[in-house]
């Protein structure tokens, strides 16, 4: 199945902006990708998903109007911009490839998962 790499994550302050990546190594072929968080005591959140091949995206509601999803089919790499940043968003953020089957906004639906990578925004 391969690995999957998340980084770019870090401390910023409410209003700022971070670009998360995510390498897919040994698995170049995947329907989706998809980004979710997880906060302290919170269960998994979907953020967000992209068709791989075509480029449709779909967000979560915290995500709407602030955050993109993007991918790059050469460097097997998904982005996941985020703008307007606010405390509420703190989380650890992981990217996993979905299995082919189940809809994109559930976790269950995904079968690779990496670390995930923290973001803390300050107020």
């Amino acid at each position: 199945q391969g690995q999957v790499i998340e980084s770019g994550g870090g401390l910023v302050q409410a209003g700022g902006s971070l670009r998360l990546s995510c390498v897919f190594t040994g698995r170049t072929y995947k329907e989706y990708g998809g980004w979710f968080r997880q906060a302290p005591g919170k269960e998994r959140e979907f953020v967000a998903a992209i068709n791989w091949s075509g480029g449709d995206a779909w967000y979560g509601d915290p995500a709407k109007g602030r955050f993109t999803i993007a991918r790059d089919m050469a460097k097997n790499t998904m982005y996941l911009h985020m703008r307007n940043l606010k405390p509420e968003d703190t989380a650890l953020y992981y990217c996993a490839t979905h299995r082919g089957s189940g809809r994109v906004e559930t976790v269950g639906s995904y079968d690779s998962w990496g670390a995930g990578t923290q973001v803390t925004v300050s107020s």
